[in-house]
């Protein structure tokens, strides 16, 4: 006899009352199962601690904000992340960062302003053409430290501030091993707080997993 027929049989076998009794009992257990289901899923997901990565691919003075104060900013609100720093990006682990410059050339959404003279002079937007920066020498030193000059009128943290509060946060800054050996950098170029150097395989893991993943 199968076990089909089995419980068949035994349901015959049973009182009206049993088999109400029975029914009334996976009704309420398919009411309420999928409320608790739910409301599990709510509990897990309000006690899971959230998590951003992001890859920075860029060297520059002015390229070097984004990770650092997202990074920064994501890990003061409690957020577990972790920063891949690969190509150009890796510049920003450098122990000496004062050589990071800006390139406004090719770049016309960044503003030319001078941080100094009266203030109808410093809301001037200089639109200089490309043809003419990249002929004149010096160019981008000059708008390296006209973009310094303006961080600092400003009140805004340099690159090393904010690195040292991405430190001290517990971001887990990440350099590529390929970019390292591309270019023969070693490890000792880096600050000691790059814990790891790996490839885009062990990274993406980590970003396949995260709440938020941003390429910058």
């Amino acid at each position: 006899m199968s076990k089909r027929q089995v419980e068949n049989e035994g349901a015959m076998n049973m009182k009206p009352d049993e088999l109400n009794i029975d029914e009334l009992i996976k009704r309420r257990l398919n009411e309420i199962l999928p409320q608790k289901i739910e409301e599990k899923f709510a509990e897990l997901k309000a006690n899971k601690t959230p998590s951003m990565t992001i890859i920075a691919t860029k060297g520059t003075l002015d390229w070097a904000y984004p990770p650092f104060i997202l990074s920064s900013t994501a890990a003061a609100l409690g957020w577990e992340v972790s920063v891949f720093f690969t190509f150009y990006g890796l510049q920003l682990l450098r122990k000496d960062i004062s050589h990071l410059q800006v390139s406004p050339l090719g770049n016309p959404g960044m503003p030319m302003k001078m941080p100094f003279g009266p203030e109808w002079f410093r809301g001037i937007n200089w639109n200089i053409p490309n043809a003419v920066q990249s002929i004149v020498p010096g160019f981008e030193t000059m708008a390296t430290t006209l973009m310094k000059q303006t961080i600092h009128n400003k009140g805004v943290a340099d690159i090393g501030e904010l690195r040292g509060l991405c430190i001290e946060a517990g971001v887990n800054l990440i350099g590529c091993q390929m970019t390292v050996d591309l270019f023969g950098f070693t490890h000792a170029d880096f600050i000691p707080e790059v814990k790891e150097y790996v490839g885009a395989a062990t990274f993406l893991p980590l970003a396949r997993d995260a709440d938020v993943s941003l390429f910058i």
